[in-house]
């Protein structure tokens, strides 16, 4: 057995600040004791130090936050990050469809999955829901790339028959090649599944009801797919579930909607659906700054707090704008104030991070820096350039994370550790 510790100022944010006053969890001067990539112990270093003077101690400067965690982010799409000119259909059409029949080519889906884990790590990102594409070959590229780097990613090969030449599978191909993935992949290492469905008008009815049998044979995995982003859409779907409520209803009718189900978006939602969603269990992965590029809206944090939904947070690359966390978090801030929603830096923190953790249901793994969890957690440089240095010099806690998430990006990431090794990227 192998036990190390590591020294500086801790927080994390275990529980939801909106509902909980003490959720905040600050170590100014902390000791995280791992051992075999586990936290064993947490708490003030002149409290600890004396039950483990044998153990060796790495001091790490800067501000220990647990590892990220994005709620909903495309491997894919990665290089098409910054495509201009469309909202989400017709960029859909223009940017996306195109490069996604590339994965086709399981060397290309294998040079992409590695870069894209690496640029995760490289901005603090240590868990991932992830959406692939139609190519079951390109969740075996991403998990054996995750595999390689010991990192927790959950993903799904993606349902459309309905979707363009080049993209679409049918009902029985995504039924066999999603359960084949399932049966697979489970339990291995640190890795999950969800079945994917990539939105209501990319797929049948019949394949809707396929992803919902596929839920009650697989009851451990995850369903992921995308509600109410955009207006358009939205009305689209209208026309075509005319019977539905509304979109969530949509899924719902299918056994889509129920407490490992995770909604990214979630811009135009109905009260009925909010109610719908906490009764169930689902919950959202906010993409803020997704919604502002493709001009889809703001997330309504108010009715969600009405609600009491669960929330994540998520990047969406590359409809999002950045891999940061912590500028997806200053983003939803800006973004909440859109709606007269103030979003504290806390529970920023939360969002990125045990929030997006009991999203995904992994909050008993990851998220809270806490003993029995795996040691996943980042090193932020508040001085990691010279406007940060000059507006945290003297701040407390709150101002310093606010300004992190403001100002921060991947040059704020002093180092990624993953299970309690320093990762390489």
């Amino acid at each position: 057995m192998t036990v190390r510790a590591f020294r500086g100022e801790i927080v994390s944010v275990p529980h939801d600040p909106l509902t909980d006053p003490q959720a905040v969890r600050h170590d100014p001067d902390g000791m995280l004791v791992v051992e075999d990539g586990i936290i064993i112990d947490r708490g003030a270093y002149a409290a600890l130090a004396p039950r483990y003077g044998d153990v060796p101690v790495d001091m790490l400067p800067g501000l220990i936050v647990p590892g990220f965690i994005d709620a909903h982010i495309h491997y894919p799409q990665m290089d098409r990050i910054a495509s201009h000119g469309e909202q989400l259909l017709d960029w859909l059409d223009r940017h996306i469809f195109p490069a996604e029949k590339a994965f086709a080519d399981r060397a290309h889906a294998d040079h992409v999955a590695g870069l894209f884990l690496d640029e995760l790590l490289r901005n603090g990102t240590t868990s991932a829901l992830v959406f692939p594409t139609v190519h079951a070959h390109s969740v075996d590229a991403l998990f054996e790339a995750a595999l390689d780097r010991n990192m927790r990613i959950i993903s799904g090969k993606v349902l459309m028959d309905l979707g363009p030449d080049g993209l679409a599978d049918t009902v029985d191909s995504a039924r066999a090649q999603s359960d084949a993935l399932i049966r697979y992949w489970r339990g291995k290492a640190r890795l999950g599944y969800a079945v994917t469905p990539r939105f209501a008008l990319t797929s049948s009815e019949e394949q809707l009801q396929a992803a919902g049998q596929l839920l009650v044979d697989h009851p451990d995995v995850l369903m992921h797919t995308h509600l109410a982003e955009n207006e358009r859409e939205c009305a689209e779907v209208a026309a075509r579930f005319t019977q539905a409520a509304d979109y969530l209803d949509a899924y719902d009718r299918f056994g889509l909607v129920g407490d490992r189900s995770v909604f990214a978006h979630g811009i135009h939602l109905s009260d009925r659906a909010c109610a719908r969603m906490h009764e169930s269990g689902a919950g959202v992965a906010v993409c803020p700054t997704s919604n502002l590029f493709l001009g889809s809206g703001f997330f309504d944090f108010t009715q969600a707090a009405r609600h009491g939904l669960k929330l994540g947070l998520g990047t969406d690359v590359g409809a999002g704008t950045s891999f940061s966390m912590l500028h997806t978090a200053g983003v939803a801030y800006q973004a909440g104030l859109m709606r007269g929603h103030r979003l504290d830096p806390f529970r920023a923190l939360h969002l990125a991070t045990a929030g997006s953790a009991a999203l995904l249901h992994i909050a008993d793994k990851v998220g809270g820096l806490m003993p029995g969890q795996e040691a996943d957690f980042v090193v932020l440089n508040p001085a990691a350039t010279p406007l940060l240095a000059r507006r945290t010099a003297g701040a407390d806690l709150a101002e310093r994370l606010f300004a992190l998430q403001i100002l921060g990006d991947d040059r704020a990431i002093a180092s990624t550790y993953v299970m309690g090794e320093r990762a390489a990227c």
